[in-house]
């Protein structure tokens, strides 16, 4: 029998699922690995909220005995994944990570985490994340900041900050984060790992924690594009297209990337806007077609986004809000408050400019496969910084932090992001790409062949 590969955790699943299959390594063993990753390196880093050791080994054990009996459920099967602890996993809080959900315990499964434990996926834990995804530095969080793995003296980015760190670090092979303003996408991006936010819609959002429906999405945090694909065909529950995931790619030069430069790379840091240009210089080479695109409402985006999300968001925690204001974060409660004062016809106009920019955002694809931004437009900046320097201007974290991916919830439209090169000081960049609406699948196929580009020396 082959050795086990050393630091199993640290592969994808496209790696461990053969190995699994065949019997080349254990999901105990695999198990084992990133629970000791967690032991070491979650006191440091605080991605997890819970810890799940003993319900993670017995599961883990359930799945090798049933790959030996022949019952191979897919290449989740055996594989160890965590869940921001926005959404209920049976028996066990979902905290948010607020005191105001103190003594919470899931009754079920949300219908996202059934399909996964369906799929054979291993639950090790639920992750840290921005006090009731209302942030984008995971900072504000009643268990405290997650510290970012490159560098711990830096955000990881939020609101899926524990998840993406969790990835990044090898605590679990993969994770699911929730994205209503760029909250799968900016950690992800920030601690060099992929993250998808599909379409809207296309998964569903029972038994999760909102932040507000118009724009909340749950999704996929992974090492590969392939590995994102197929943890979303889980998600979805339909596996059919697990296959496309790993199939024969088209050549670059069947692609036609559209670049977003007015607006989105106004500001956007030196090295950062360097990678995202050496990005596109190599599908250029590698035969793609590229041409700038714009959105000529792009400057509504923050004021559109405010005005939809503040005031649904407020709604959702009125009674608590109310009931025991002092248990939340002060950060988080302002922001809720401020809902409260946000006009109904602010609200209506607002969704009047949703579909205003819905509607740029195809005109902007239509002879495109691909829009192309990067998907923060900074580094992680350091944990407790208010404002960050974008050449000579001071902006506050929050604000740059969202500024390239709020489009595609205001939209809807399937967006992700990938690792494209790093910083003098290594600090992770990504490249943003967004795909035609309700067409989750086609951006993937379409990413797919930018990550083997990328990746070519």
């Amino acid at each position: 029998m082959p050795t086990p590969p050393a630091n199993p955790e640290r592969l994808s699943i496209t790696e461990l699922a053969p190995l699994l299959r065949a019997g080349h390594l254990s999901s105990r063993a695999l198990t084992d690995a990133c629970l000791a990753r967690i032991d070491a390196d979650n006191s440091a880093l605080n991605a997890f909220i819970l810890v799940l050791a003993g319900e993670a080994r017995a599961q883990a054990e359930e799945a090798d005995r049933e790959i030996a009996s022949g019952l191979y459920r897919g290449p989740l099967h055996g594989i160890p994944i965590s869940l921001k602890d926005l959404m209920d996993l049976r028996g066990t809080p979902t905290t948010a990570a607020s005191r105001v959900r103190e003594g919470h315990r899931a009754d079920r499964d949300a219908t996202v985490v059934g399909r996964l434990r369906e799929a054979g996926a291993v639950f090790v834990g639920k992750t840290n994340l921005h006090e009731f995804a209302f942030g984008t530095t995971s900072e504000d969080s009643a268990f405290g900041p997650v510290r970012n793995p490159v560098d711990r003296s830096r955000s990881a980015g939020g609101s899926s900050g524990g998840s993406a760190a969790a990835v990044a670090a090898g605590l679990s092979v993969a994770s699911i984060g929730t994205d209503t303003g760029g909250s799968i996408r900016i950690p992800s991006a920030a601690c060099g790992v992929v993250g998808l936010k599909p379409a809207l819609g296309d998964l569903p959002l029972d038994d999760i924690v909102p932040l507000n429906r118009s724009f909340d999405h749950v999704g996929p945090i992974a090492r590969s594009v392939t590995d994102a694909w197929i943890v979303y065909c889980a998600m979805t529950g339909d596996r059919s297209a697990e296959s496309a995931a790993t199939g024969t790619l088209p050549p670059a030069r069947a692609l036609r990337v559209g670049v977003l430069r007015p607006y989105f790379m106004d500001l956007v840091d030196d090295e950062v806007r360097a990678r995202f240009e050496d990005a596109i210089a190599r599908l250029q080479q590698a035969g793609a077609t590229v041409h700038d695109v714009a959105l000529p409402h792009a400057a509504d985006l923050a004021a559109i986004y405010l005005h939809i999300g503040l005031p649904e968001a407020s709604a959702y925690h009125a009674d608590t809000l109310a009931r025991m204001p002092e248990r939340y974060t002060p950060n988080v409660r302002i922001r809720l408050e401020m809902g409260r004062y946000m006009l109904a016809e602010d609200y209506v106009r607002a969704q009047q400019g949703r579909q205003v920019i819905r509607a740029e955002v195809d005109a902007a694809l239509d002879g495109c496969d691909l829009l192309a931004l990067p998907a923060l437009a900074i580094p992680a900046p350091p944990i407790g910084a208010a404002t960050v320097k974008v050449g000579s201007q001071d902006i506050p974290v929050r604000n740059i932090m969202l500024r390239l991916t709020q489009v595609f919830n205001v939209s809807g439209h399937p967006a992700l992001t990938l690792p494209c090169g790093t910083t003098k000081a290594g600090l992770p960049c990504g490249l943003q790409l967004a795909g035609p609406a309700n067409q989750t699948e086609a951006l993937l196929r379409a990413a797919l062949v930018v990550e083997r580009e990328l990746a070519q020396t």
